[in-house]
């Protein structure tokens, strides 16, 4: 595979990196990340793969641009309110990027059909902001030996974590099961600064670029939380649990399944 004038220009910022090259540019021309939710998260992890080049990148959302979402969904203007997310970002990146292709995937994420979506590419990012959806795309993940980078915002709080297969521990590993029903409000019942889904949302696309062009250290066995009023970073080691009922020595989870109840969360 050779670049064009063009390629070698858009990508120039990345190809004089040693830790990227030509080589590494290639691996992400050819890479296929697939993101779950077109919202908060999402819309700022999308930006930064179209702009740097990952060759498919898949956006799986059944919602619609609404006005609220405006105040951090920086992905989506206010000529998109009413269409369909996929839509509007699919026509966002590629005007960003002409060079990639966007598959729109305008669908509710379920355990009938996530196997099926996420078979076909190299790393997940679970752009979602409820606990039933983010279980579902972790056992998903683990169970298809998926990559995956998990987040999550509220309020002017949020955290981070990768899972790599036999690298470290999934996010069942962590949060066991979902917390009661009304125990954690919802990001709609608490708020969330804008700003925040520009800074978890571009490390969930780090961490993906990172993956892809087999460079530095991933956030596999570790939480990665951050206070923006305090503005502070914090690292918290996790640890593996052989007892993990998708991801331990003698699993009890064989297949997805759903939950029925749903919220947003950040570990303090």
């Amino acid at each position: 595979m050779a670049f064009t004038n063009e390629q070698l220009e858009r990508y120039s910022r990345h190809i004089i990196l040693s830790e990227v090259g030509v080589k590494g540019q290639k691996k992400l021309l050819n890479a296929k990340v697939l993101i779950i939710g077109a919202g908060g998260l999402g819309a700022p992890a999308a930006l930064y793969l179209a702009a740097a080049g990952v060759g498919v990148v898949g956006i799986a959302d059944a919602d619609v641009v609404d006005l609220s979402n405006l105040q951090r969904q920086v992905i989506h203007t206010t000529p998109d309110v009413g269409k369909a997310k996929v839509q509007s970002a699919r026509e966002t990146m590629e005007a960003i990027n002409p060079d990639i292709e966007v598959r729109a995937h305008r669908t509710f994420v379920s355990a009938d059909n996530i196997m099926e979506l996420i078979a076909d590419y190299d790393f997940i990012l679970d752009g979602t902001d409820n606990f039933p959806a983010r279980f579902l795309i972790n056992d998903a993940c683990v169970l298809a030996g998926k990559p995956f980078s998990h987040a999550g915002i509220i309020r002017f709080k949020g955290q981070l974590m990768t899972y790599v297969p036999g690298r470290g521990p999934c996010y069942r590993c962590v949060f066991r099961e979902p917390p009661p029903p009304d125990a954690v409000p919802t990001c709609r019942q608490a708020g969330v600064i804008g700003a925040m889904g520009g800074v978890i949302g571009s490390l969930q696309a780090m961490e993906a670029v990172k993956f892809l062009i087999g460079r530095g250290d991933l956030l596999t066995g570790a939480l990665l939380t951050y206070d923006a009023l305090r503005m502070d970073f914090r690292k918290i080691k996790l640890p593996h649990r052989d007892s993990c009922a998708v991801c331990g020595a003698h699993p009890t989870i064989l297949k997805p399944f759903d939950y029925e109840q749903a919220g947003c969360e950040v570990k303090s």
